[in-house]
């Protein structure tokens, strides 16, 4: 032993002795009071409520209590927060505010607990938990700024950068990554990783994801996302340890129609937009909030635009329609808004060649020949992407020239528009998740609707609902049971006779949705009919509960319903001598006669201009303002994003300004008063972002139908999902995907 080590010793004992005998000279006294006795008491004097300031939820998050009675208290950093049975540490601690870093938890997915990058104290915890995963227990004290959690973060960011490439300024993520934020925020301001990174061979996912997995930090949001909201099966997880990746199990594209959503879930570059790879920085765009329009759904969307152009096109919350998924359709048809566009009014010459003329000559030629036709040979056609404003416009000028023949493409020859809950989907998409049995009648909302098919998705895969579907073999992407192919299973199931009548009459909440292929057919009125006769005897329309549905094709079916677009007599193309087609590219050319005068008014020099003695050129959505009104009948607007393409016009101003010029002047020259104008029509259409619910049921108010049903097997709809109007069709992403993923 040491000399030192000696002296150490000797001097700790000689002090030790002298602290002994210092003690020794003081009295304790105990003093001892009756509240003392009473540990409650105690506890609340020791620790008197601090005054603490209010914080709001992080993302203006609502709390919903099921349950009153089931409410707990739980402390965020000494902060007193209240929250349901239930919720995870990191809920609750977004409802106190606190903001925790993740990137494996997404809120409409499972919970995989794999990236450790949550991990926050709790008092009595040996070690830091993962907040996403652990279920917050009474009068829990959570810590989410101590030394051991900031710790714990550092060392989770990493072994995350460990094997992540240093790809920022060519990664199209860059700029809106989370890996990004949270290094800067979270992590360590240096690494201690000199070896080797590992590297990832990229998939090939189709023509609509781009993949870079080398990036990929196994957070599985796309694998999750894959199969509980797209579901299809698609993704999954291949290997271990160092050498774990994502991937299709074999070479395969992935074949779903919300496969670009996998693209804003991924909170790295993994998975970025193809057709938008190195075209611009997010910081360079401008956001446009907007609406869908190709499909009757109205997923919000955010118009992504840099100068003229479109971007791209992303998804915009809404928990009522969209939740914050969108279509691949919805996504990335944008490229169609720059193809094939019309510039200029034009006029066919006798040789059959158009000719650019000025707007005056245009509305000068087309008010002259109106006025030759007779008023029942004057017909007008509202495409599938007209906004209310312009068919109020349409209809007032086909009126005042003494015409009633009017409608809109896909609402057939002779729709029934008396009732509104005969055209809408009266249930709601929200209402969608409280059903427990659904009957699906010539409708495949999978290509027809994609996001009311991922709400029905949702509701079968958390409450096992039954789906029934009758209609021509289709695939669904969760278990149903394909009843018959036409109307005789109608039949049955009206008379009770067929075996999954039973499912149906038993159901707390049964829900028949219509497709509205059945518009086109003659016997859609006997359809109709026994369809409510199902409903009325399976209880689905009651106080309380309306489960009669009909599922929409186009953004402008329910604005023209709404707006009385009904045609005065069948079959009037045919003998139609003048045909004012706005934006209408899905009706029959073949059948006009030969000397009729055909107007073409629209933005894209789709099908019918070629049939077209006269072109007006008109504004697409993406540069107007308008009003549309979805499947539920919601009215939404659309807000100019980009400037108008050449000498282009908004549809209403053309018509106000061929009115005038045809001696029978519209009493409107702007958007508000056109609008007042719909507000003695159908006040509805104003009511922004409200639902008007219907007031009054077809059930107990339809005339009985005398007509026979035709036992022909109801049709698809939609033959090609990503084609389906004069924008998608003139889009070359969407061209690639009908190459590629439909089934041949």
């Amino acid at each position: 032993m040491g000399l030192g080590q000696l002296a150490s010793r000797a001097l700790l004992r000689s002090s030790r002795l002298t602290t002994a005998t210092r003690t020794s000279h003081f009295l304790r006294t105990i003093v001892s009071t009756p509240e003392l006795h009473n540990s409650e008491v105690a506890a609340a004097q020791s620790q008197p409520e601090p005054d603490l300031p209010k914080r709001n939820p992080v993302g203006g998050a609502r709390i919903h209590f099921p349950n009153p009675d089931d409410a707990i208290e739980v402390f965020v950093d000494g902060y007193p927060v209240k929250i349901p049975k239930g919720m995870t540490v990191l809920q609750a601690c977004e409802i106190a505010g606190v903001d925790i870093p993740r990137f494996c938890y997404h809120s409409r997915l499972s919970i995989a607990g794999n990236c450790r990058m949550c991990l926050v104290e709790v008092e009595k915890s040996p070690k830091p938990v993962a907040s996403c995963a652990m279920p917050a227990l009474p009068g829990m004290k959570i810590k989410t700024d101590t030394p051991i959690a900031k710790k714990a973060r550092e060392g989770v960011m990493e072994f995350l950068l460990m094997n992540h490439p240093l790809d920022c300024p060519i990664c199209d993520q860059g700029g809106e990554c989370d890996l990004q934020d949270q290094s800067m925020a979270f992590g360590s301001d240096r690494g201690r990783f000199t070896e080797m990174k590992r590297s990832v061979v990229d998939k090939n996912l189709g023509p609509l994801v781009k993949t870079v997995m080398t990036r990929c930090i196994q957070c599985t949001r796309c694998v999750r996302f894959a199969t509980e909201v797209a579901g299809v099966q698609d993704l999954g997880i291949l290997g271990r340890g160092s050498g774990e990746e994502i991937g299709t199990y074999v070479e395969r594209l992935m074949a779903s129609e919300l496969s670009g959503n996998v693209i804003d879930i991924c909170p790295v570059g993994a998975l970025t937009s193809k057709p938008f790879a190195f075209k611009a920085r997010n910081w360079e765009l401008k956001g446009t909030e907007s609406v869908d329009v190709t499909d009757a759904v109205g997923s919000n969307i955010r118009i992504d635009s840099r100068g003229p152009e479109v971007m791209r096109i992303l998804p915009r919350l809404n928990e009522d329609i969209n939740e914050e998924w969108i279509s691949d359709k919805t996504r990335f048809f944008y490229d169609g808004l720059k193809r094939q566009r019309l510039n200029d009014p034009m006029i066919r010459g006798a040789d059959g060649r158009f000719k650019t003329v000025s707007w005056r000559d245009a509305l000068a030629v087309v008010a002259e020949v109106m006025h030759q036709a007779k008023p029942e040979e004057i017909v007008g056609v509202a495409g599938k992407l007209s906004d209310a404003e312009s068919m109020m416009a349409l209809k007032d000028f086909l009126n005042k020239m003494g015409s009633n023949n009017i409608w809109c493409e896909g609402n057939g020859p002779n729709p029934n528009a008396d009732f509104r809950s005969g055209y809408i989907m009266n249930t709601t998409i929200g209402g969608l998740e409280n059903a427990d049995v659904f009957l699906l009648v010539g409708t495949q909302p999978r290509v027809e609707a994609a996001m009311v098919n991922a709400r029905i998705k949702k509701t079968v895969r958390a409450t096992n609902a039954t789906v029934g579907y009758i209609g021509p073999a289709a695939d669904f992407n969760y278990d149903h049971q394909h009843l018959g192919t036409g109307p005789q299973t109608l039949i049955e199931l009206a008379e009770g006779r067929h075996p999954f009548w039973s499912a149906l009459s038993n159901a707390k909440n049964p829900v028949i949705i219509v497709g509205a292929g059945i518009f086109e057919r003659k016997d859609k009125d006997a359809i109709f009919s026994t369809v409510v006769a199902i409903a009325k005897n399976a209880n689905a329309v009651r106080p309380g509960w309306n489960g009669l549905n009909v599922l929409l094709l186009n953004a402008a079916q329910a604005a023209a319903l709404d707006l009385g677009l009904v045609p005065e007599s069948n079959g009037s193309v045919e003998s139609a001598k003048f045909l004012y087609l706005m934006g209408a590219d899905d009706v029959n050319v073949e059948k006009v006669p030969d000397d009729a005068f055909v107007v073409y008014q629209g933005h894209h020099g789709d099908r019918s201009v070629y049939r077209a003695n006269v072109i007006l050129p008109s504004s697409a959505f993406t540069e107007k303002e308008g009003t549309f009104a979805n499947t539920e009948g919601c009215a939404q607007t659309t807000v100019p994003a980009v400037p108008t393409v050449g000498d282009a016009r908004d549809d209403w101003k053309i018509i106000r300004a061929l009115s005038e010029v045809a001696g029978a002047q519209l009493p409107y020259d702007t958007l508000s008063a056109i609008r007042s104008r719909i507000r003695t029509v159908a006040p509805n259409l104003l009511h922004t972002d409200e639902r008007e619910p219907a007031t009054f049921s077809t059930s107990s108010l339809r005339p009985e139908i005398k007509e026979k049903m035709d036992m022909a097997p109801f049709e698809t709809a939609v033959k090609n999902f990503y084609m389906t109007d004069s924008v998608t069709r003139a889009s070359k992403i969407m061209a690639q995907c009908s190459a590629l993923l439909l089934k041949k």
